[in-house]
């Protein structure tokens, strides 16, 4: 069970974003980001996004620097990777 970020590589809106994914759980992945003050509308169905700035802390607080890659693969491993319709669907 790891909560894992990848590098804030995405640009949006002039800011650099990562995502913070769990390969366990959806709860594991948002006690993390409640312990670690992440708001909820950060959440995009199955992963947050997060700007730049919270990079550090997320890392310093037990979250697994890993590629976008990895993260990918490990997120569909865990069965929690959802479709682009699917996260449509729970917005």
């Amino acid at each position: 069970m790891a909560v894992l970020i990848d590098e804030p590589i995405w640009w949006f809106r002039g800011r650099r974003w990562s995502h913070l994914v769990s390969d366990a759980s959806y709860d594991e992945l948002h006690a993390f980001a409640d312990k670690t003050g992440i708001p909820r509308r950060g959440f995009q169905g199955d992963h947050y996004d997060v700007p730049e700035e919270h990079f550090d802390e997320l890392v310093q607080a037990g979250a697994q620097v890993t590629s976008s890659r990895e993260l990918l693969r490990r997120l569909r491993a865990g069965g929690l990777r959802l479709t682009p319709e699917e996260r449509r669907a729970r917005r």
